[in-house]
């Protein structure tokens, strides 16, 4: 390319410890390309390029250097995000045609998307619409989800972190339930729609004094309500306080949620679900005459950057920087991805895929690594884990708590 372009970024679904570090990643490579003339990002992901509400990052990450830097240690979602799926342009082109206009009017040659699965799905269709209409702009996607479900790569920046906070809490939790003189249960749901992953993290907070989570349940076993009290039972024989682990996505043998809001689906038609930690609370209330509370974990694991993970920050920063040279060497419809080389030492390559083998797509926990009996995993998912979770991350505190970069742009 001759002439100077411009190239756009944007975030999308659930924010995580580490998207902000991609986000950084790709802002740096693009500051060093003879070709790029402005960085500008969506606010609220795709739905800012429909609304034409961009803003200018290279100004802001031109000026001050050390913003760059604190952007990779500031959690969530510096662009802001949404959850919105685009109609299939044989049926409704709309969006399409407003996307590449928005395009056009700014010289936006190439555009990156950091997210999912679903975020997959959008990276997917404007690349295919694009070379279908042989329009002249490159889009790349940047993977990102807590739930580590994405194909096609060995695990996913966000997952890293919040498995560390998983783990860390779940250790808590134990400490707090130790100290009583009495028979208890705690129940502790964690995310993970299909994709046990997260919930299989736990296993990390085993030490060589507590042995806690007694119990680990993904969704990639059906679970017996039955099974699960007997389970219990058995557990509360050997000791006085019982730490369960459980995804918030498990299923009976007919592949029915748990607990789910039957009623209830988001935008990409994923049932929503809630309350089944409270659902199994109540199940031990009424078979075990023991005390016994849930613990939701809910939001608090997706952005905990003062437990973040330096490889997940690290490595996230990296694919952000891959994903600008794929654009940059013509490559579109592709997303970065990392391949892990050996584990002992943890070492990884980086490279790419075609997006169309991403999208919508989930990469759930093996069977052999789960036990026998579906109430536990094996030492092989938490070797394949334990790496993810290695080093601290410094970070700038103001009056005790870290700082990070402010988004003004984002309290409207």
């Amino acid at each position: 390319m001759s002439l100077k372009i411009n190239c756009l970024i944007a975030q999308s679904g659930g924010p995580t410890t580490a998207i902000n570090s991609s986000l950084a990643g790709v802002i740096h490579q693009a500051l060093q390309s003879t070709n790029v003339d402005k960085i500008y990002g969506s606010l609220n992901g795709i739905q800012g390029v429909l609304k034409d509400d961009l803003i200018d990052l290279t100004e802001t990450f031109h000026i001050d250097s050390n913003n760059l830097s604190t952007l990779i240690n500031t959690p969530s979602m510096f662009l802001g995000s949404c959850r919105y799926k685009l109609s299939d342009p044989l049926v409704d082109d709309s969006d399409y045609r407003t996307i590449f206009q928005l395009f056009s009017s700014y010289n936006i040659k190439y555009f990156f998307y950091i997210g999912g699965n679903d975020s997959m799905d959008t990276v997917n269709k404007l690349s295919s619409f694009a070379l279908k209409h042989n329009i002249d702009v490159r889009v790349i996607g940047i993977p990102k989800t807590i739930d580590n479900d994405l194909t096609c790569i060995d695990h996913t920046p966000g997952f890293g972190s919040a498995g560390k906070y998983i783990a860390s809490s779940i250790l808590e939790i134990s400490h707090d339930a130790y100290i009583y003189d009495t028979k208890s249960v705690s129940i502790v749901e964690i995310m993970g729609r299909n994709a046990g992953w997260l919930t299989a993290a736990s296993a990390l907070a085993r030490t060589g004094y507590s042995d806690a989570p007694h119990l680990i349940y993904l969704p990639e076993h059906p679970f017996s309500t039955a099974s699960f009290v007997n389970d219990v039972r058995e557990q509360l024989q050997k000791r006085n306080h019982v730490i369960i682990a459980v995804s918030e996505g498990i299923k009976d043998p007919a592949g029915k949620y748990i607990s789910a809001n039957s009623t209830g689906t988001d935008q990409f038609g994923h049932v929503m679900l809630s309350g089944t930690g409270k659902y199994l609370e109540n199940l031990i209330k009424n078979t075990i005459n023991c005390k016994v509370r849930s613990i939701e974990l809910n939001v608090l694991q997706r952005c905990a950057s003062h437990i973040s993970s330096r490889t997940d920050l690290d490595e996230a920063y990296e694919l952000g920087k891959i994903a600008f040279k794929l654009a940059d060497q013509g490559e579109t419809a592709k997303m970065a991805t990392l391949t892990r080389t050996s584990n002992i030492p943890y070492t990884v390559s980086y490279g790419s895929t075609d997006v169309s083998n991403v999208a919508n797509v989930e990469k759930c926990v093996p069977r052999e690594w789960i036990s026998v009996t579906g109430n536990d995993v094996t030492e092989e998912l938490v070797d394949y884990i334990y790496p993810l979770i290695q080093g601290e991350v410094p970070l700038t505190y103001h009056n005790g708590i870290p700082a990070y970069l402010p988004v003004e742009h984002l309290l409207r």
